[in-house]
């Protein structure tokens, strides 16, 4: 061990007369630690949010979805294949999209009606953690007493004030061949009802079985596009671009990243300002470290006289106090990590956090913790000690012994 690190370590031990230098020093480590460990449990349930939202919104707008230019697809069949053939796709569901309105005995509301197949794996993984009453497989059962089964959100039938079982009506504008509009009324049996958390979803969502949607909305043979299920998100660009060479001019496809580009840019903003907040925090705590190293030249200027003396070089001097308070800031930021990593764990594991589940679709703090998490937030901490501790280790370096032994 070289003398610079032996004597900054020395420094740390209090003697009687130097114990409230060592105090401000513990307390400096203390801060340090504070700031760390929030700013770590603040990264993970941000990043917790994020996730989370992410798999909610993704229960709304499709992975990868792919339209024609001239409107409703007749050979929506042979799109699935060959978006089947494409690496990272898991599966594909054509699907139907219309306007209407739903009606019951006690309300009424506007609703989006979605015609899916209910058996398709792409359906059943998006909504299969969603179903409060009933399932998706109901909307495929015998209709012979109606028009159909339907699955609407929770916050929908929350409105019309119906239950698994209950009648339905929708109402739906039809455009007929001589450019005329008018009404067609249908009479449906709720058979599943979903909650996502999303407002717009569980406020005005209703599937519909694909092949009945069809019939009512005159649509027969038809899709308005297919959706793709990818094995990893991350896929999503190179499937993205592998379907629009594959499947040329004519076809527009589109993904999940540029529905959310607003969402998706807003909440990187938030996680940076919150960091930032609470990266100045532990700026704080570190830049008492000025103070306190200060407090210490100035009590060890006949130490660093004698050291001098000594032989010791100007740049050992600095060292010293530089080395003091990286090891004050790793202590701290070592106990922060530490602290960090046991609030994740017990907020994960205990969820003693409540939130409104009407509000964010979740009733406890979300926590993902990411390593690359507590590797930035250490590194920044200990830039940060590193940074406070230049000034008075560069104020003891100058010291010169003759002044010091004058005095």
């Amino acid at each position: 061990m070289n003398y610079e690190l032996q004597i900054a370590l020395r420094y740390l031990k209090a003697r009687r007369r130097d114990a409230f230098i060592s105090v401000t020093t513990v307390f400096t480590a203390v801060g340090v630690m504070l700031g760390v460990a929030a700013l770590i449990i603040v990264l993970a349930v941000m990043r917790g949010f994020e996730v989370s939202l992410r798999q909610r919104i993704l229960s709304l707008t499709p992975q990868v979805e792919i339209q024609s230019d001239a409107g409703a697809m007749a050979n929506y069949p042979e799109i699935q294949a060959r978006a089947a053939s494409i690496k990272g796709v898991a599966g594909a569901d054509p699907f139907i999209v219309a306007q209407g309105m739903a009606s019951s005995a006690h309300g009424l509301s506007g609703v989006y009606v979605r015609g899916v197949e209910p058996d398709n794996p792409v359906i059943v993984a998006r909504f299969r953690d969603y179903m409060q009453q009933g399932s998706l497989a109901s909307l495929a059962r015998d209709a012979s007493a109606n028009d159909g089964t339907v699955a609407i959100g929770a916050t929908l039938a929350e409105k019309l004030k119906v239950a698994g079982g209950d009648p339905l009506n929708l109402i739906v504008p039809i455009m007929a061949a001589t450019g005329e509009l008018s009404s067609r009324t249908g009479h449906f049996t709720v058979g599943a009802i979903f909650a996502t958390g999303v407002g717009l979803v569980d406020n005005n969502l209703m599937f519909m079985e694909l092949g009945r949607a069809q019939k009512f909305f005159g649509r027969a043979g038809r899709a308005d596009g297919v959706e793709i299920r990818l094995n990893r998100l991350d896929d999503t660009a190179s499937v993205t671009l592998a379907l629009r060479s594959s499947l040329g001019k004519g076809y527009r496809v589109s993904n999940w990243t540029e529905y959310n580009q607003t969402a998706a840019a807003g909440f990187e903003l938030l996680k940076r300002v919150y960091a930032l907040v609470l990266l100045m925090l532990i700026g704080v705590a570190a830049f008492n470290l000025v103070a306190t190293l200060i407090m210490v030249v100035m009590e060890k200027r006949k130490d660093i006289a004698v050291l001098m003396a000594m032989g010791a070089t100007p740049r050992g001097i600095h060292r010293i106090f530089v080395l003091k308070g990286l090891i004050v800031g790793s202590i701290g930021t070592g106990a922060g990590l530490i602290f960090g990593a046991l609030g994740c764990f017990l907020l994960a594991r205990y969820h003693f956090i409540h939130i409104e589940k009407k509000i964010y679709g979740i009733a406890t703090l979300p926590i993902d913790a990411h390593p690359l998490s507590f590797a930035v937030v250490a590194v920044a901490s200990m830039a940060l000690c590193w940074v406070a501790a230049l000034y008075p280790a560069r104020q003891a370096s100058r010291e010169l012994p003759v002044a010091i032994f004058r005095s």
